[in-house]
């Protein structure tokens, strides 16, 4: 059987231990040597993240099953290639139509048997639970943080100082500036009149410039 690999990694994840394009690669490898795949190439999409199926690589893994030009499809993990329920079973059975079995590595799947398509159904559904309870427990810690003042990372926010403990302070003189470029905002003024105006006053930027840039004003007014 003619198989092709499917590896990918998002940039945060590049340097995760076991998640890395060469040991997805040599892990396939390895799979279609014990299972007598015929592996003629392993597509790859590096730093790209998994939120739908518009990547190069899995176009053109779609487009090689829709043609017939392989029979198989390993990747090393689902959440290689699928992230949600319904793509990883509209596709599979896109290729099921075709042909094409889909195998994947560290879940034992494979789905040319009734119950490996039976499985794959359910720990489909089971990684996009998984996914949506971390979303949402992470979206609950920053919010938590939020309240208590902490900082959570990026660019500390003009109008505070960040202290020890990650704990952020208001700063006064910034805040006097906050107030006026409200004070503008409300008042009609655009992102470029906002910026004459502080530029007119010699109110200085966080990094104590004095000339100011729309771009700078529209994340200040966004984050306050």
């Amino acid at each position: 059987m003619k198989a092709i690999g499917y590896v990918r990694v998002s940039t945060e994840e590049q340097a995760r231990e076991g998640v890395s394009l060469d040991n997805q690669k040599n892990k396939i490898a390895a799979y279609c040597l014990l299972k007598d795949l015929e592996l003629i190439d392993t597509i790859e999409d590096a730093g790209i993240s998994a939120k739908n199926l518009k990547r190069p690589g899995v176009q053109k893994v779609i487009t090689m099953a829709k043609k017939k030009q392989i029979e198989a499809v390993v990747v090393y993990k689902l959440d290689r290639i699928f992230r949600s329920t319904v793509d990883a079973l509209e596709t599979t059975q896109m290729f099921e139509r075709r042909g094409v079995a889909f195998h994947s590595i560290l879940e034992t799947i494979d789905t040319k048997s009734p119950m490996g398509r039976f499985f794959f159904t359910i720990l489909a559904g089971v990684s996009e639970l998984e996914r949506g309870v971390i979303a949402e427990r992470t979206k609950a810690a920053l919010a938590h943080k939020r309240a208590k003042n902490e900082w959570i990372g990026g660019d500390v926010p003009y109008g505070y100082d960040l202290i020890t403990g990650g704990i952020l302070v208001k700063n006064e003189s910034e805040q006097k500036v906050l107030r006026f470029i409200r004070h503008l905002h409300r008042n009609g003024y655009s992102l470029r009149g906002i910026c004459r105006e502080l530029q007119k006053t010699g109110y200085q930027t966080k990094r104590g410039n004095l000339s100011w840039h729309p771009a700078t004003i529209a994340g200040i007014l966004h984050k306050n």
